[in-house]
C-alpha cells in the first residue's frame, strides 16, 4: 500500500505517460463497480515496473496486446510491468470496492429517499481505487473517463458533462446511460474527480479575463436542495476569479467550474480541477454562525485558488505539499480582506490559523516547513499546522520582507514559465528572487528547512521624566529547536484616548535580527499604554508583553478599538496559559470577562474553545469541577445580557449546553429545549436541538429513547449523525461499552458516524467512565492501524486516545506502547508522540495553576 520517494523517482526515470480511458460500470450493486483503464505511455525499452490498483477482483490485464497471467502479476494493489517497449499500451480489466471511509469513490445512501450518492476522494494516493494509475504527482497526463450508471443520474468530472446515450437495463432492472466525457488537460491523477447520483444543481456562468464563458455549478442532495444558498457561493466565486485572475496574471485554465457539497466528506474541501467538492455542512439547514460562513467563504476561495497552484502547476513530489496548501490559504485569506465583505479575515487568520502553527509547532514531531516525505504514510500524516497554517504566516512574512508587489510579480512569471508542468520550491524562489532582488536562499533556509517558533519581548528602559531611553527587540528560541531568524515586523504603540479606547498612536516597521535588535526610531517616545510587537501580524513568533503592558491588556482588553491587535494580545495570553507560565485559572477569567465585548464571531468561536480546552486540561482537577460550574454560569449570564438574535447569543448559548452539568443548569437546558425558556430571539432549530440534547444526554437527564424520538423527527444524515454522538456520549458503563464496540470492535462503521462516535465517547462529566478503556486502546491500536484504511485508523488513534485521563499513568502507558513500534510504524508512533504531548503539556499546566 506504501510508496517511497525512492520507488516513485525510479518510477518517473522509467516512464512517461500521455494518456488514460477509463470506463467505470456504476450498475453493478452497492459492493463493487467495473473500471477497465487503457493507459498510453512511453517506457524504457526493456525496463520494468509497476502500476497502482488496489482492486477487489482483477480480470484481464493485456501489455501490448498481450494478455499477462493475472495470478502473476496482480497483488491486489500493484501489478507488475516487464519487459516494456518505448510505447506502451496497458489495458486493466477490474472490479473496484466501493468504500464507506471517505476514500477513493465513497457510496452513500440518503436515509431521506434511499437514493444513492458518490464521490470520489483521492488525494493523496486513492485513485488507484478506482482505476488503474501511477499514482504520484509528477506523472501528469490526460484522463477521459466514460462513466455508466443510472438514467436518473447527474455525473460530473473534471471536463463538461456530456449529453449521455441510453445504455440498456442494469442489474435491478432499471434504466442505464452512458455519459462519455472529453480528455482533461494534462493533470496528476489526485485532482481528477468522479460524482455521480441525482444531484441537483444550480448554474451560472462568468467571464474569464480571456473573454472566455466559464460554466457554473453547485450541487447538493435533492433533499438539501432547499438549504443550498448557491448565490451567494456565487458571488464568492466570482470575486475570487477576478481577483485570482489579475493578481496571477493567467486566466482561469479550466473549461467550467463545478462546486458539489457532498455527504460524509473528511476535509473541509478537496480541489479536483474544475469540480471541486466540499464538506455537506457547508449548505446551512440550521443557522450557522457569522465565523461558520466566513469559514465556508475562505474554503471557497481556497480551493479556487487552487486551480492554478496545485492544478496547473503542481508539485514534483509530496514534500512540497506544503508550499501548494500554504500558498492557497495565503492567497484565500488575502482575497477575503481585499475582495470580499470579510475585511477581517487577517484577524480570523491570527486566531484560528496562527493558533494551529503555533500548537503543531511545538509539538515532539514538529518538522521543517519543507519536510522530509520518505514515504505515502509521511506525507497522509503531514496534512497538518505546519504544512496549512505555519506555511501560510511564513508566506505572509515573505510577502513582508519583499514587498506584495514583488512577490506576486514573482508569482505571474512562475505560472507562466511552468504552466501544466511540475515544480519544486526553487523554481518559485527563483522568480521571486528575480522580481524582489533580494537573495531568499539563507531566508529560505532559516525559515522553510528549521523546526520551532521563536519568542519575542521588548526590552525598554524610560528616563526621568518617563521617555523611552532604550529599547530592544529580544528574540528566544527553545534548546531544541535553537534557530534564531530575521523578522519583518511592526512595533505598535497604543494609548487610552478620551473615550476610554486603545488606539493605535504610533508604529514602526522594521527588521529583526539576532538575540537583540536595537529600535532607535522610538528612543525620546513617551511610554505608551501599551507596547505590541509583531503589530499588525506580519510575522510568525509568539510574543510576550511587558509589564506594563500586560497590565493596560489586562485591564483594558475589551477597549481595543480594532480587533487584530487585540486578538494578537489574546494569543500571546493563550499562549503563556498553554505553556504554564500564568496561571490557567487567570485565562478562564479573562475570556470570561471580556468576551462579551468580542466584535469578531471567529474570535469568540476561538475562545469559546480554548475556554473549554482549558478547564477540561488545563486547571488544577481540584478545582475543576467547581470552576466549570461558575463558566457555565457565566455562560448563561452572557446569553442572556446578548443583544436578541445576535451571532454571540447563539454561541454563548451552545457554550453554556456544553458545559451545563448541575441540577439547575441542565433544568434550564431542557426549559430551552421545550421552549418554555428561550432567550429572545434564539432560534431553536433542528441542530441546536441536537446539541441541547446531547448535554441533557451527557448529564443524565435524557437516554436513547429520547434520542430515537428526536431522530424519528430529523430522519436526515444530519440527524443520524447527531444521534450517533448522543449514543456514544450515554453516561453509564453499558453505553460507552457499546459504544467503543461499535468504534473499535466493528469495522463497518461509515467515516461521518464514527467521527461522531468518537466526539460523543469522550464527551463527560466523569472522567471514571472512560478509564476502563486506557488499557483497551493500548490493546487495539496496532490492529487498527494495521487493518484500518488511513482515515478511519487516524480517528480512532487521535480521538479515542484517553487525554481525559491526564495523569502519570497515562504517560507510563503510552511510554510502553511507544517501546512496542516497529521503525515500520513510524506514523503511528507520530500520532502516539503528539497524542501523549498533549497529557505532558496538561499536567504542566495544572501545576502551574495550583
Amino acid at each position: 500500500m506504501n510508496l517511497t520517494r525512492d520507488e516513485a523517482r525510479q518510477r518517473a526515470a522509467t516512464v512517461s505517460v500521455h494518456s488514460y480511458a477509463i470506463n467505470l460500470d456504476l450498475t453493478r450493486g452497492d459492493s463493487v463497480f467495473g473500471s477497465t483503464t487503457v493507459v498510453s505511455f512511453d517506457a524504457e525499452a526493456g525496463s520494468s515496473t509497476f502500476i497502482d490498483a488496489i482492486t477487489a477482483a482483477v480480470h484481464r490485464v493485456t501489455l501490448n496486446g498481450v494478455d499477462l497471467n493475472v495470478d502473476d502479476v496482480a497483488d491486489g494493489v500493484r501489478i507488475r510491468l516487464d519487459n516494456l517497449a518505448a510505447s506502451n499500451e496497458l489495458v486493466v480489466d477490474a472490479d473496484m470496492l466501493y468504500m464507506n471511509t471517505g476514500e477513493g469513490l465513497h457510496r452513500f445512501v440518503d436515509p431521506v429517499d434511499n437514493e444513492v450518492y458518490l464521490y470520489t476522494q483521492f488525494e493523496v494516493p486513492d485513485s488507484r481505487r478506482v482505476f488503474a494509475v501511477f499514482e504520484q504527482p509528477d506523472l501528469k497526463a490526460t484522463f477521459r473517463f466514460t462513466v455508466t450508471a443510472p438514467s436518473h443520474w447527474d455525473v460530473i468530472s473534471n471536463s463538461p458533462t456530456p449529453a449521455p446515450v441510453e445504455a440498456g437495463s442494469a442489474e435491478d432492472g432499471g434504466a442505464r446511460s452512458t455519459w462519455a466525457f472529453e480528455p482533461t488537460p494534462v493533470l496528476s491523477s489526485y485532482v481528477t474527480a468522479l460524482i455521480a447520483g441525482p444531484y441537483q444543481a444550480v448554474r451560472s456562468e462568468l467571464t474569464s479575463s480571456d473573454g472566455r464563458i466559464i460554466p457554473l455549478g453547485v450541487f447538493a442532495r435533492k433533499s438539501l436542495m432547499q438549504h443550498l444558498d448557491a448565490e451567494n457561493v456565487f458571488k464568492l466565486t466570482r470575486q475570487g476569479f477576478e481577483f485570482f485572475e489579475a493578481q496571477f496574471g493567467t486566466p482561469y485554465p479550466f473549461e467550467k467550474y463545478d462546486q458539489l457539497f457532498v455527504p460524509e466528506f473528511n476535509a473541509g474541501a478537496m480541489e479536483n480541477a474544475g469540480a471541486v467538492t466540499f464538506l455537506e455542512s457547508y449548505v446551512f439547514r440550521s443557522r450557522v454562525t457569522e465565523a461558520t460562513i466566513e469559514r465556508r467563504a475562505i474554503t471557497i476561495l481556497h480551493e479556487l485558488a487552487h486551480m492554478w497552484f496545485g492544478d496547473l502547476v503542481t508539485m514534483r513530489w509530496w514534500n512540497d505539499l506544503w508550499l501548494n496548501e500554504s500558498f492557497a490559504e495565503f492567497m484565500s485569506t488575502l482575497a477575503s480582506a481585499e475582495a470580499t465583505e470579510f475585511t477581517q479575515s487577517w484577524t480570523t487568520f491570527a486566531s484560528l490559523e496562527k493558533a494551529w502553527a503555533y500548537r503543531q509547532d511545538q509539538l515532539p514531531s514538529t518538522h521543517p516547513i519543507v519536510a522530509p516525505i520518505n514515504d505515502l504514510e509521511d506525507v497522509q500524516v503531514n496534512f497538518d499546522g505546519i504544512t496549512y497554517a505555519k506555511g501560510a504566516s511564513v508566506l505572509k512574512q515573505l510577502v513582508a520582507w519583499v514587498g506584495q508587489d514583488h512577490f506576486m510579480q514573482g508569482v505571474r512569471e512562475y505560472f507562466s514559465k511552468h504552466a501544466w508542468s511540475n515544480t519544486e520550491l526553487s523554481d518559485l524562489l527563483t522568480e521571486l528572487e528575480k522580481a524582489s532582488g533580494r537573495d531568499l536562499k539563507e531566508w529560505s533556509a532559516q525559515w522553510l528547512e528549521t523546526a520551532g517558533v521563536n519568542t519575542l519581548r521588548a526590552e525598554i528602559g524610560y528616563d526621568d521624566d518617563g521617555a523611552i531611553a532604550s529599547f530592544a527587540v529580544l528574540q528566544s528560541a527553545v534548546a531544541d529547536y535553537p534557530t534564531i531568524r530575521p523578522h519583518r515586523l511592526a512595533i505598535g504603540f497604543y494609548n487610552l484616548n478620551d473615550d476610554g479606547k486603545l488606539e493605535r498612536s504610533h508604529r514602526v516597521e522594521l527588521d529583526v535580527a539576532g538575540e537583540s535588535t536595537d529600535v532607535p526610531d522610538l528612543l525620546g517616545l513617551r511610554r505608551p499604554d501599551l507596547v505590541l510587537l509583531n503589530d499588525d501580524d506580519l510575522a510568525y513568533a509568539k510574543i510576550r508583553l511587558d509589564e506594563h503592558s500586560l497590565r493596560t491588556a489586562t485591564r483594558h482588553l475589551k477597549d481595543f478599538s480594532e480587533s487584530l491587535p487585540r486578538t494578537l494580545v489574546w494569543a500571546s495570553a493563550w499562549d503563556a496559559a498553554r505553556d504554564g507560565e500564568t496561571p490557567a485559572r487567570d485565562y478562564v477569567e479573562l475570556i470570561l470577562q471580556n468576551i462579551a465585548s468580542e466584535s469578531d464571531s471567529s474570535v469568540v468561536l476561538v475562545l469559546l474553545r480554548q475556554l473549554a480546552t482549558t478547564l477540561t486540561f488545563y486547571v488544577d482537577p481540584n478545582d475543576r469541577q467547581a470552576m466549570e460550574i461558575a463558566a457555565a454560569d457565566s455562560l448563561w449570564d452572557l446569553a442572556r445580557g446578548a443583544a436578541a438574535g445576535s451571532d454571540s447569543q447563539l454561541q454563548f448559548v451552545k457554550g453554556f449546553a456544553v458545559h451545563a452539568q448541575t441540577d439547575s443548569q441542565l433544568d434550564t437546558v431542557a426549559s430551552i429545549l421545550d421552549g418554555s425558556e428561550v432567550p429572545s430571539g434564539l432560534a431553536v432549530d433542528a441542530d441546536l436541538r441536537w446539541e441541547l440534547l446531547t448535554s441533557l444526554v451527557v448529564g443524565g437527564r435524557k437516554t436513547q429513547t429520547d434520542i430515537d424520538a428526536e431522530l424519528e423527527r430529523d430522519a436526515t444524515a444530519t440527524g443520524a449523525l447527531a444521534a450517533a454522538q448522543a449514543k456514544a456520549a450515554i453516561p453509564t458503563a453499558e453505553g460507552k461499552a457499546a459504544a467503543w464496540a461499535a468504534i473499535v470492535e466493528s469495522s463497518d462503521m461509515p467515516n461521518a458516524a464514527q467521527r461522531s462516535a468518537i466526539a460523543g465517547f469522550t464527551r463527560v462529566h466523569d472522567t471514571s467512565l472512560l478509564e476502563p478503556f486506557a488499557e483497551k486502546y493500548f490493546a487495539a491500536a496496532k490492529d487498527v492501524w494495521a487493518t484500518r484504511t488511513h482515515e478511519i485508523a487516524q480517528q480512532i488513534i487521535v480521538g479515542l486516545y484517553p487525554s481525559r485521563l491526564t495523569n502519570q499513568s497515562t504517560l507510563d502507558a503510552t511510554e510502553a506502547f511507544l517501546g512496542t513500534l516497529d521503525a515500520d510504524l513510524a506514523s503511528l508512533r507520530r500520532l502516539t508522540l503528539e497524542n501523549r504531548d498533549g497529557v505532558a503539556r496538561a499536567l504542566r499546566a495544572q501545576a502551574a495553576d495550583r
